[in-house]
This record gives C-alpha cells, sequence and structure tokens, in this order.
C-alpha cells in the first residue's frame, strides 16, 4: 500500500482520538530467515522494513513480530536460522531508530520449531540483542511480547514449562503482553467471555497480581496489552455477528481484572 494510506489512517486515528502506540503482526510471513530457499531471506528482510516503515509512519514506538519458524523436517537447521534472524534483527534495530520506531518487539513462541520458546533461548537472544542496543546509540530497542497463555508442552504432551514458567523467563525484556485463555495442553485460543473462563486456565487477575510482584524485574513502567481471541469463524453471516459481544464481553473483563 502507498504511504498516504497509512498517513491518512493515522489521520483518522487521531480525529478519534486514539494513538497507534504499537503494531504487532497477526501472521508469520517474516519468518523467511528461517529458510534456506533462495529469496526467502531477503523478502523477510524487505517485508519487515517496510514494516518498520508503516511503524513510523503510524507513529507507532513499537513494532513486532515472532521471529518464524523452521521446518521440523530442517531441525538441523534451527540455530543457524536463529542466528541469521539475530544478525538481521540487530540491523533493523538501525532501521527502526531511523523511522523513529522506539522498540521492536519479539514474541516468545510455544513450540522448539518457534524459537524463542525455552527460558533459556529467551535469555540468549534477549541478552544478545539489548547488547547490541546498549553498544549502539542509534539503535531502536528490543522487547518480549509475551503471551500469558504460552506454555511449553513436549511431543509426548507433557508440560514441560507452565505459562508463569514463560512469563517469567521473558520479564527481563518485557515489553507488551498477548491476553488470551486456553487449556490445559496450551492448544485452543479463545477469550474471556464467562463461558470461556469456565473452560479455560488462564487468571487474568493472577496474572496482573505476578507482574506486579515482580516489577522490578520489568524494564519498563508501562505494559502494552493485546487481546487475541480466535473468535467464532469469521465470514459466514451466521457467526460474524457474534463476534462483536465476544470482544466486548472479553475487554470489559480484562480491563476490570487488570485494576
Amino acid at each position: 500500500l502507498p504511504n498516504q494510506f497509512f498517513t491518512e489512517l493515522r489521520a483518522q486515528a487521531e480525529d478519534h482520538g486514539i494513538v497507534i502506540e504499537s503494531m504487532f503482526t497477526a501472521h508469520r510471513e517474516l519468518g523467511g530467515f528461517f529458510r534456506e530457499e533462495p529469496g526467502f531471506v531477503e523478502v523477510a528482510r524487505k517485508n519487515f522494513e517496510r514494516y518498520i516503515e508503516v511503524g513510523g509512519i503510524l507513529g507507532a514506538s513499537s513494532v513486532g513480530s515472532n521471529p518464524g519458524a523452521v521446518m521440523r523436517d530442517q531441525f538441523d537447521l534451527k540455530d543457524k536460522g536463529t542466528a541469521t534472524y539475530i544478525e538481521h534483527m540487530k540491523d533493523l534495530m538501525h532501521k527502526a531508530h531511523e523511522v523513529g520506531v522506539d522498540c521492536l518487539t519479539i514474541e516468545p513462541m510455544s513450540c522448539l520449531a518457534e524459537p524463542p520458546t525455552l527460558p533459556g533461548e529467551m535469555h540468549s537472544m534477549g541478552e544478545e540483542l539489548a547488547a547490541y542496543h546498549a553498544a549502539h546509540a542509534d539503535t531502536a530497542s528490543i522487547g518480549y511480547c509475551t503471551d500469558i497463555a504460552h506454555g511449553y508442552v513436549n511431543s509426548c504432551g507433557a508440560v514441560i514449562h507452565d505459562h508463569f514458567e514463560l512469563i517469567d523467563a521473558s520479564l527481563p525484556h518485557l515489553a507488551e503482553i498477548h491476553l488470551k485463555n486456553t487449556d490445559t495442553r496450551y492448544d485452543s485460543t479463545f477469550g474471556f467471555t464467562e463461558s470461556n473462563r469456565e473452560r479455560g486456565i488462564i487468571d487474568v487477575p493472577e496474572v496482573a497480581e505476578r507482574l506486579h510482584a515482580k516489577s522490578d524485574d520489568i524494564p519498563r513502567g508501562t505494559i502494552i496489552g493485546y487481546l487475541e481471541i480466535g473468535g467464532p469463524k469469521l465470514g459466514r453471516d451466521y457467526s460474524d455477528p457474534l463476534l462483536e459481544d465476544q470482544l466486548r464481553e472479553s475487554l470489559r473483563y480484562l480491563k476490570e481484572a487488570w485494576r
């Protein structure tokens, strides 16, 4: 899309008293850094640069995505792909600074194919990028956008790290959170309607209390929160009208629970 589209979008937001503070992708197309086929890394880099440019046009302080995924039949490429991603992120931190974006956010994921997932992976990636930022004044910082409903469950279905363990591992670099509900296997994604809360395992007041209790470990005073729900099946006349109530009920609950 041309720059004009985003300039007009920002103006419309401002006319309604809305500040576009943060952007986060709803897809994994930026994950070409883990692919070896010709062109994937270059396309991922080009898309990420344009994404950051759009953030600058919209006046966003942070722009984020998950790093991407290694193919499960090519797990031997994981370390190389992670290194490729980190090196491009260092360049992109300069790009973000140039266009006025203060922070690039990274979502820790919930399977070994999508690093960082394990606490050690979070620590390693976060520390390397934070050290690079500290050594280069002309870079944006990095931060984690942590999903409060991510846990690591191994191939046998055993919970190795629950959501609280993964939240704690992200705290030294925490900038944003994804707010969603899930089941005991960390499988499904849904919101916080009354029926959702009855079947879900995420206790939002407990998460909020934990973050408040550990606030000394969190580098930022303000945390951005994204409501993430699967919602009803979209694109159907019989289900589209259900989305509004699901969003409103979930948002009312979150606002009340976070007080």
